[in-house]
């Protein structure tokens, strides 16, 4: 099961050559009036752990009536985005670090980075960005290469790539810190309230102080997702010649109702979401794909939106990131050896234990600890943007046909809907996807 898709970095059937893209230079859009900060805006330790730059593209198809040109003017994008960024006012500022060294975002109104691109045919010549290779897909989000770091960087850069049937791509290249996944989908969906003319469905909430760590700290919990999990030598097949590959895996709903039977068939548990068995299947087999050895040790690391978790829950609209990485831990072979209803298992009750006390706890232990998450091939990242609100945004199109990133990590796998299945984006060397490719097919 799992259809696999026809997208690799070497020999990709569909080519960054494929389409042309021509960008216009970066220009700088202020909030439109004078905002309600123009001093420190604090970031939580839930943000200040996710100082890198992500990038999401949002695909907008125009109907026949707006081939032409498409809806939405340049000036009205533009309009809009100074209108929005009143109420996303740290957008417009900038990274920097307090006399701590703490990160923090100085409120300076200078704005976002704004781009205009245009595509030399129609967005159907797109496809399906899951099968893309990333050297197309990074044409349709800026980011400034000369930027040694992320304080250097925009905190928000748009671009908005127009097809000649009148069809457009967003791209949003975004510091995490600064905002996660259902944030920046919520701030793109009011962007396209205002070019609509509509009033805002959802203020954000910006103060993120409601989870500010205790004084003192209080860790409650030992936080072992945070240690580093060492390989010892000879514990992987070595794959240090072998060059990255990224591939796409279409589950259908039939699939993944029959994977979830096959996962509850030995009574261990009883009932199971696509998150928990997609995540259980794809940890063993990317275990065993790896080489791991028997008793070496395995890490699964996975966010969990925490919003409707803290208590009381955190606002509607809060924005920032309420994200926590959970993890399960076991030895290889358990997880290739056991039932498949065993990890599942392990992924429930690490989703259980999310709760308030043990939220407050992992903040403390940051506070205390500033830990650096580091990966080694032992550990297994796996996101999902499944839950995005992204069917809401309407630039009077209609909502976006798909959304996805522009590049993946190594170690990670991504979920993204595709109609009411899931496409899974991964990468792996080659001789390993080779063997992935067999086993993810239960």
């Amino acid at each position: 099961m799992g259809s696999l898709g026809d997208y690799e970095i070497n020999g990709s059937l569909q080519t960054e050559d494929s389409i042309v893209i021509t960008k216009s230079e970066p220009i700088t859009v202020r909030p439109a009036t004078k905002t309600d900060d123009d001093g420190f805006y604090y970031l939580s330790n839930l943000d200040i752990h996710v100082n890198f730059i992500l990038e999401m593209l949002f695909c907008f198809k125009a109907d026949d009536d707006r081939r032409s040109g498409g809806v939405v003017g340049s000036d009205v994008f533009k309009s809009a985005l100074s209108k929005v960024l009143v109420h996303y006012y740290p957008l417009a500022g900038v990274l920097t670090t307090d006399s701590d060294g703490r990160l923090t975002v100085e409120c300076t109104g200078e704005g976002v980075q704004f781009v205009e691109a245009v595509a030399d045919c129609d967005i159907d010549a797109l496809g399906d960005i899951s099968k893309r290779d990333p050297a197309l897909l990074e044409k349709f989000a800026h980011v400034f290469p000369e930027a040694t770091s992320t304080l250097q960087a925009p905190l928000l850069t748009l671009q908005v790539t127009r097809f000649r049937c009148g069809g457009f791509v967003i791209g949003a290249a975004f510091n995490h810190c600064i905002s996660d996944g259902t944030s920046m989908t919520e701030f793109v969906n009011s962007w396209a309230e205002i070019v609509r003319g509509a009033a805002l469905t959802q203020k954000p909430f910006l103060d993120r102080g409601i989870i500010r760590s205790k004084q003192p700290p209080k860790i409650e919990f030992p936080h072992t997702e945070y240690s580093v999990i060492d390989a010892p030598p000879g514990s992987f097949t070595p794959f240090e010649d072998h060059q990255l590959i990224f591939r796409s895996f279409s589950f259908t709903p039939q699939e993944l109702s029959h994977l979830k039977e096959i996962a509850m068939a030995d009574g261990v548990i009883n009932k199971c979401t696509t998150f928990t068995v997609l995540t259980a299947l794809s940890w063993r087999a990317r275990t065993q794909a790896v080489g791991l050895s028997p008793n070496q040790k395995t890490i699964l690391l996975f966010p969990v939106d925490s919003r409707s978790k803290f208590q009381p829950p955190l606002p509607k609209g809060y924005f920032g990131n309420a994200i926590l990485l959970m993890h399960c831990v076991c030895s290889a072979g358990e997880l290739i050896e056991k039932p498949l209803s065993f990890a599942v298992k392990l992924i429930q009750e690490a989703i259980d234990s999310v709760t308030d006390k043990y939220l407050r706890s992992s903040i403390d232990y940051f506070e205390v600890h500033k830990p650096d998450l580091t990966f080694t091939p032992a550990t297994f990242v796996v996101s999902t943007w499944m839950r995005l609100s992204y069917e809401d945004i309407d630039f009077g199109v209609g909502a976006p046909t798909q959304i996805g990133p522009v590049v993946l990590p190594e170690n990670l796998a991504l979920y993204l809907p595709r109609g009411k299945g899931v496409t899974m984006l991964l990468g792996l060397p080659g001789p390993a996807m080779d063997i992935f490719r067999e086993l993810i097919k239960y």
